[in-house]
């Protein structure tokens, strides 16, 4: 095998630079060619030859040139993209845990709910066959508390049955029936006299009308049970009068009841039963 001597290196090398020589000034005269061929002799076909050949040697030149700009660009775009991502990614994350913690917040309400209902046992109208009817006067004056209905024995009103709002709460009993009436003495009523129970408890007592929006809580079957605020009260059926676990009202004090006046209601359903608590037929 034969080695290049150092004259035939060195030949090589003046041939490389001679030809980078010779396109640098090809690249450097063609721009003045174009110019005099336009400005001096205008030969439009010239012109188009040399435009044929010269702007794909241009926009590749201005792609080669602009690609670091492009390419930041594209870069710049993606990391905004990504950015815009991880925003709306935590925004949905933050509604998600917002949203679980209503859900959590709705199924303790109604387990509370559930366990309230079932530490009070407090009836439900549903239990009884009802007549619903409007409340047309009510007369509350020198401590009486009675209202009138528009439903009366035609509709199987009769006196006795129990009177109720719409959120179950006990609102009277029927005194006094007439064919398309009927009149209710409320429960605030100064001669009500009504067996009540301690929610929750066995614990008895008598609710006591006295003509104000506050009946008293008195009697007391156990003598060491301490009323106070927020204590809720149910019917009994010890007297035989009511049907039990109907919803009274709450002590306010140790002996005031916050319970349902005439005048806080419009509609009522009327409860049919009997004495002993059984539903009419």
């Amino acid at each position: 095998m034969f080695k290049l001597g150092p004259r035939m290196s060195s030949k090589k090398s003046s041939s490389r630079l001679h030809t980078i020589v010779k396109v640098v000034l090809v690249a450097a005269i063609l721009p003045v060619a174009f110019i005099y061929i336009i400005v001096a002799r205008p030969n439009y076909r010239i012109i188009t030859n040399i435009a044929h050949f010269s702007m794909p040697i241009v926009n590749a030149f201005g792609d080669l040139v602009t690609w670091p700009i492009r390419a930041s660009g594209n870069i710049a775009m993606k990391i905004h993209n990504i950015s815009n991502l991880e925003q709306e990614n935590e925004e949905l994350r933050v509604r998600l845990a917002q949203a679980l913690e209503k859900q959590n917040e709705h199924d303790i309400a109604i387990r509370e709910i559930q366990r309230l209902q079932n530490e009070l046992d407090v009836v439900r109208s549903s239990v009884f066959s009802t007549i619903v009817a409007d409340v047309t006067y009510d007369n509350t004056a020198l401590n009486h508390g009675t209202f009138i209905i528009n439903r009366g024995t035609r509709d199987g009103v009769e006196p006795g049955m129990v009177v109720v709002s719409f959120e179950n709460k006990l609102a009277g009993i029927v005194i006094d029936a007439g064919a398309n009436f009927a009149r209710v003495r409320s429960i605030i009523d100064s001669n009500t006299n009504i067996a009540v129970r301690v929610a929750g408890s066995d614990v008895y007592g008598f609710l006591r009308g006295n003509g104000s929006s506050t009946p008293t809580f008195g009697f007391i079957s156990d003598s060491k049970f301490q009323p106070g605020p927020g204590v809720k009260l149910l019917t009994s059926s010890i007297s035989g009068v009511l049907p039990p676990n109907i919803y009274v009202g709450d002590l306010i004090n140790d002996s005031d009841v916050d319970v349902l006046t005439p005048r806080q209601i419009s509609r009522v359903m009327v409860l049919k039963f009997n004495s002993m608590g059984q539903m009419y037929e």
